[in-house]
């Protein structure tokens, strides 16, 4: 099936963003044309985060918890889609911050620092203002845990763009 198509057809042309996947997907390009959306990633996952999306495919909703990186998706799919190498990293997904963050607007907020188990999410101090936040990306593994406690939605996890 092609997204790009179904989303031209319903008038969504330049205002859709990829859809997360699951983590260890071989190739996120040719994962729509291989999965056969029998929903066993949706069932097997124990934070209840992977969701069936546009077109009936999976994706991974950051806004109802956060990825644990069990592999129960990978280990249940019946399709050659996943790669669980212990060398490999889950995906390349990080976090990354917008302008509606709290502390851009002068409200003092470190929900996002408190989550963060890696610590990947630091706040910088500076006389006169509330801290920042600021993303290690070398510490970050794009979990999510995050997203769901932000009170102004504005951490996205995404891939980084080049």
């Amino acid at each position: 099936m092609d997204l790009q198509r179904r989303h031209f057809l319903r008038g969504k042309v330049g205002t859709h963003k990829q859809p997360t996947r699951m983590p260890w997907l071989i190739d996120i390009d040719q994962f729509s044309s291989t999965c056969t959306q029998c929903e066993q990633c949706i069932t097997s996952c124990k934070e209840n985060i992977i969701v069936k999306g546009d077109g009936g495919f999976p994706e991974v909703n950051f806004a109802l918890g956060e990825c644990t990186f069990c592999g129960d998706c990978a280990s249940v799919c019946p399709e050659p889609l996943f790669n669980q190498s212990d060398d490999k990293a889950p995906w390349d997904y990080r976090a990354s911050i917008n302008n509606t963050c709290l502390t851009y607007n002068n409200v003092s907020c470190q929900s996002c620092q408190d989550s963060c188990e890696p610590r990947a999410i630091v706040f910088e101090y500076t006389i006169g203002k509330p801290p920042t936040p600021s993303i290690s990306s070398e510490a970050c593994t794009g979990c999510g845990a995050c997203v769901a406690t932000c009170p102004s939605q504005a951490i996205d996890i995404q891939l980084p763009t080049a």
